[in-house]
């Protein structure tokens, strides 16, 4: 099988397990991603497949639709690839892909900094990918979609951000859809990987800061 079957039968995979997926996290989503991956990838010497594979797979059962599971995704991508012939060493690449791609993973936990192992480029391109489409006006929209999703406010002054969340404080947070431009969207700027992807970061980052003046302005009733 050629690369451009293996791509082929990918994207009908996707398409099929994230029928009626949340809007957030739909086969849109991980359109998104996968076009921005290619466009990133034009700048970084990657294996083509592997991040194409990453970029395609890297939501296909994200943790907190299971129930904080975050086993399910990489153990359904395996089962996937390997149905469709993939050489095993690209099949651990795109895995080691989806278990580390996510925010919380950059989040403090008990594993000492030394046993951590640098991220792959091709981890490190998608990644960018990802977080980019939480970031700017589609990370916006986004983050209320899912905020609609599980019911929670938009704002409360009452409760302030929380600045120094461990992996699972974050994983277990019900706090309103603005305090997560603090806790996540508003600090990925910083924790872009490529040339290309810090670039894109700081228009996105700038144009949410610019919401947030107006959200605040709106509430108050100043306008």
């Amino acid at each position: 099988m050629n690369t451009n079957q293996i791509i082929e039968q990918t994207i009908a995979f996707v398409k099929k397990t994230l029928e009626g997926a949340e809007g957030g996290h739909d086969w849109f989503h991980i359109e998104r991603v996968y076009n921005t991956t290619l466009e990133l990838s034009k700048h970084e010497n990657v294996d083509p497949l592997v991040v194409r594979l990453g970029a395609l797979l890297h939501d296909i059962a994200d943790s907190k639709f299971h129930n904080g599971d975050e086993t399910v995704g990489p153990q359904l991508a395996k089962e996937f690839l390997t149905s469709i012939q993939v050489p095993i060493a690209e099949i651990m690449k795109v895995i080691d892909i989806i278990e580390n791609i996510s925010f919380k993973s950059s989040l403090k936990t008990n594993e000492p900094s030394e046993m951590r192992k640098k991220p792959s480029l091709e981890l490190q391109v998608v990644q960018d990918a990802d977080r980019l489409d939480a970031i700017g006006a589609i990370g916006i929209a986004r983050a209320f979609n899912y905020g609609g999703f599980k019911n929670r406010a938009l704002y409360d002054p009452d409760i302030t951000p929380n600045l120094a969340m461990t992996k699972e404080a974050y994983k277990n947070s019900k706090a309103p859809t603005i305090n997560h431009f603090y806790e996540k969207l508003l600090l990925l700027k910083r924790k872009m990987n490529t040339a290309s992807g810090k670039k894109l970061a700081a228009q996105r980052h700038q144009f949410m800061l610019e919401y947030l003046e107006q959200f605040y302005a709106e509430w108050e009733g100043k306008l």
